[in-house]
């Protein structure tokens, strides 16, 4: 039988349906593009017992985040070095960024944390998959659509 995650094909602004919960805990990759859309897009995210999604700000994007596996330790704040807001999360928790925000995800558990995120807008390349943190970080090919709607960026930040 094939998985849902290899099933699931980014197919760009069409209608589109899957089971995102079993998609998110099948998927072994750090990010997989589920879906971009012209206003926002989904994406699936399995972060390694010790690993973290990686301490960022996106200065224009809010972002929506729920785990549907595992533990996590969620901190956020105005600054990357105020980081005022701490909260445990398990399966089943959402997190929710606003634009402007330095946030992380820590897997505080000792299993795989999978996540799946909606951005708005767009942040990645449609179909793109990275295998590990550091694929993507080392990715210089991962720009949204040019048919999706994009302010006037100002560039993300990283920690």
């Amino acid at each position: 039988m094939v998985s849902t995650v290899d099933r699931i094909k980014d197919i760009g602004p069409q209608p589109q349906a899957f089971d995102i919960e079993r998609a998110t805990k099948e998927n072994t990759n750090y990010r997989s593009v589920a879906w971009s859309g012209r206003y926002l897009q989904v994406t699936l995210m399995s972060i390694p017992a010790g690993g973290d999604i990686g301490l960022e700000a996106h200065p224009e994007t809010d972002q929506f985040l729920r785990l549907d596996a595992g533990r996590g330790r969620v901190q956020m704040g105005p600054a990357k070095d105020r980081l005022t807001f701490e909260k445990e999360v398990s399966d089943g928790w959402c997190v929710l960024v606003p634009a402007g925000t330095w946030h992380n995800i820590t897997n505080i558990g000792a299993t795989p944390m999978q996540v799946y995120a909606i951005y708005a807008p767009a942040h990645h390349k449609p179909g793109k998959v990275h295998p590990t943190a550091a694929a993507a970080e080392a990715d210089k090919h991962d720009e949204p659509a040019a048919w999706s709607v994009q302010p006037k960026r100002a560039p993300d930040k990283h920690g």
